[in-house]
């Protein structure tokens, strides 16, 4: 599992362009990843990220 997000994680960041708005998206997904990959909630929330969407 982790090694499956993170191979997505690393095929998103080879697709930056170094332009915000045009990386905006792929950021987005690789934010979300990462998110799951590392265990990460908002902080404060009682539940484990639908606040936030992630």
């Amino acid at each position: 599992m982790n090694q499956e997000l993170q191979t997505k994680i690393d095929g998103l960041k080879a697709t930056l362009t170094g332009d915000l708005f045009q990386d905006m998206e792929a950021r987005d997904k690789i934010h979300n990843l990462e998110m799951k990959l590392n265990g990460v909630k908002p902080t404060s929330s009682e539940i484990d990220c639908v606040g936030c969407g992630s």
